[in-house]
């Protein structure tokens, strides 16, 4: 009986954690990123959309700036993991590239732009201690960081780009022999 019991509390305890950790997220990252979709949301409106998306089309003509400007400006900006509601600005075919692209770049821009990924400041901090410990400046690491971090996420913007566009000419391909009753 008394197992049962223990057993019972234990069940209970469990969702009693996971109100904790929802009542956590309520008061902290759930109003932030409201407030800050909110600006968003305000600040292009103010702008104008119109101009807003011009800006968008300009940065992502070009597969480079779609995938370098544009997730460097969406991190610096709306910093994560507010940054991958950029990807509202582009086609279809290009969004899961970006968010590849964006996503990648949440921890290299950390050297540079702290605000960026705040949350994963530790890992770079890690990191930065171990150089320090060595006697070398952080600022290098911070430098080479964001490069290499540009370089990749170049890298996986054209990789996931090329990717996507496979599977949707498959997809269109099986809908169309589907259609035409074969």
């Amino acid at each position: 009986m008394h197992q049962l019991a223990l057993g019972a509390q234990a069940f209970i305890g469990l969702f009693n954690e996971g109100g904790k950790t929802f009542m956590g997220m309520v008061t902290g990252i759930i109003p932030t990123l409201v407030v800050l979709i909110t600006a968003v949301n305000a600040l292009i409106k103010l702008i104008g959309e119109e101009k807003v998306n011009n800006f968008a089309k300009a940065c992502t003509k070009n597969f480079i700036t779609r995938y370098t400007i544009f997730p460097i400006l969406a991190m610096f900006f709306l910093t994560n993991p507010m940054a991958y509601s950029f990807g509202r600005f582009l086609d279809e075919k290009y969004k899961p590239a970006f968010y590849d692209a964006a996503v990648s770049f949440a921890h290299p821009i950390t050297g540079l732009f702290p605000h960026a990924n705040a949350g994963e400041l530790f890992v770079y901090m890690g990191i930065a201690a171990g150089i320090t410990k060595l006697g070398l400046p952080i600022g290098d690491l911070a430098v080479r960081y964001f490069i290499v971090g540009v370089l990749v996420i170049l890298i996986r913007g054209i990789v996931t780009e090329r990717i996507t566009a496979i599977l949707l000419k498959q997809k269109a391909s099986k809908n169309s022999k589907l259609t035409q009753g074969v």
